[in-house]
């Protein structure tokens, strides 16, 4: 074998290790016991310290230089990128010592475990020391990751999730889009005003015919059912691997909307991770191209085509049909009219896309301040409250629709929330192509048909890989590299004309 087919082999088995411990993630969130909490940390973290032993070893530096040193050899211009990928997850895996690595594992499922109690009762004092671990750690890791590659600390921890983009190329666009918001927001709540209010569905809305009803819509997306599977959880996710995908959703019974996006959301996601180059599979280069990637498959999903209008005209007979009561509830204009309502509220997971990076950018924030020590874990519900009041001018009641309410910051997931914006950007972008390139995409989804525009993806995105990085992702998908214009653009047509 030569270094190259060595390094293929290893990475392989590192990939494996990452798919149980992925399946170990979902079952936690799932159908575990709530005595199983201790026993699965354990497990997580060593299945991540076996992981890291196995990218550290010193063969690996030796494979990778003479890899390197024999690249010309390599005719594929896709193993020159998977070795280029190699090598940056060696020089992340080598930055951390292995007992960081297996504490911070162990640390992040403890405090999920803690979360997951805590943020139904509101009781942040619950899960604030243990949250307190998880920051500090987080920032040690941090600190050594940008010695190693040249980054201010938080940008290491952002270029985990979302190679080759900083705060700085956050900044601007934040900057931007706040100083859009403060004139679009307000006219869209005017134009709104200017209309009756939409018709409120007539519930109740049973569990069980919800999860039918999303079971369907999974399979009009075009996920393959014997490859995925849908469950219920305290939040929805996209987990598990390209060929044994699983994603969640939560019910509730007054309100179908919320499991309904969540699953279309969370099929975007599947559907990319299905899409995958499975030639590559297990593969860096065989990866998803990063998280903002991979939220603006999720976004152009659900928000570009699950909320358009001629998606709407085949979902309100669905639900209609589902459901039952009066159809004039059910009218593509009036879910429209309910489901693209901008509205300055208190949950992220249930913002108008108008208002959503505002909530993201409020978490930039705040994790940015507790990554560099400039407020504590303490400190925290009350700036969350202090945000929310200056960036929405909305407050909330309680620490559940404050700072509990996501998942991310618990699970050890900081430097991930930039990701949801610069999705959201990608996907308008994205989808003003595809319209561009694939004319009968409007009339397809009128009949609940996202075939055109799942193939145009395929092509144009998932079956990239990590091939590409964000920007030359976007500039052979889309002519540019990433534009935040096309997402304004898109929210003035939708909200403002």
């Amino acid at each position: 074998m030569t270094a190259y087919e060595r390094l293929k082999a290893r990475f392989a088995r590192i990939a494996t290790l990452h798919e149980a411990a992925n399946i170990l993630s979902w079952d936690s969130e799932v159908i575990m016991p709530p005595g199983g909490g201790d026993a699965r940390a354990d497990q997580t973290a060593v299945l991540a310290s076996i992981a890291h032993a196995m990218l550290t070893e010193a063969r690996v530096a030796d494979d990778l230089a003479e890899a390197e040193a024999t690249a010309h050899a390599l005719v594929n211009p896709w193993q020159t990128s998977d070795l280029r990928l190699m090598r940056r997850r060696h020089t992340r895996a080598v930055a951390l010592p292995a007992d960081l690595v297996e504490a911070r594992a162990r640390a992040d499922s403890v405090c999920e475990q803690i979360w997951r109690v805590a943020r139904p009762r509101s009781d942040f004092a619950s899960v604030a020391p243990m949250l307190e671990q998880v920051v500090q750690l987080a920032a040690e890791s941090a600190q050594a990751l940008a010695a190693a590659l040249d980054l201010d600390a938080y940008d290491a921890l952002m270029d985990g999730f979302q190679p080759g983009v900083t705060a700085a190329d956050v900044e601007p666009i934040f900057a931007r889009y706040n100083d859009f918001l403060k004139s679009a927001l307000p006219a869209a709540e005017a134009r709104q005003a200017q209309h009756p209010a939409p018709m409120p569905l007539a519930g109740p809305f049973p569990a069980a015919a919800q999860q039918e009803l999303c079971r369907k819509l999974v399979q009009q997306i075009g996920l393959d059912a014997r490859h995925a599977r849908l469950d219920v959880s305290a939040h929805p996710f996209c987990g598990g691997n390209p060929t044994d995908i699983r994603i969640t959703t939560r019910y509730d019974e007054t309100d179908p909307a919320q499991a309904i996006y969540a699953v279309i959301h969370e099929t975007g996601h599947a559907m990319y991770e299905a899409g995958l180059p499975g030639a590559w599979a297990r593969q860096p280069v065989g990866a998803a191209a990063g998280m903002a990637v991979h939220e603006s498959q999720s976004l152009i999903v659900e928000m570009q085509a699950g909320r358009s209008d001629a998606f709407l005209r085949w979902l309100g007979p669905v639900l209609h049909h589902t459901f039952g009561g009066d159809p004039t509830a059910f009218a593509p204009a009036n879910l429209a009219g309910l489901w693209r309502r901008v509205e300055r509220s208190l949950i992220r997971v249930d913002a108008d896309e108008m208002t959503y990076p505002a909530h993201v950018a409020l978490r930039f924030r705040l994790e940015r301040a507790l990554l560099a020590g400039d407020m504590t874990v303490a400190d925290l519900p009350v700036a969350w409250y202090d945000g929310m009041r200056e960036s929405l001018g909305v407050e909330p009641r309680n620490d559940g629709q404050g700072c509990l309410q996501d998942i991310h910051w618990y699970a050890g997931l900081i430097g991930y929330f930039p990701s949801y914006t610069l999705g959201a950007m990608a996907a308008a972008q994205l989808m003003t192509a595809a319209r561009r390139d694939t004319p009968d995409l409007e009339p397809a989804l009128a009949q609940g048909d996202f075939a055109p525009l799942m193939g145009w993806l395929r092509r144009m995105v998932h079956a990239k890989g990590s091939h590409l990085g964000l920007n030359d992702l976007l500039r052979c998908a889309t002519g540019k590299p990433l534009d935040a214009g096309d997402f304004e653009a898109h929210l003035t047509a939708r909200y403002l004309t």
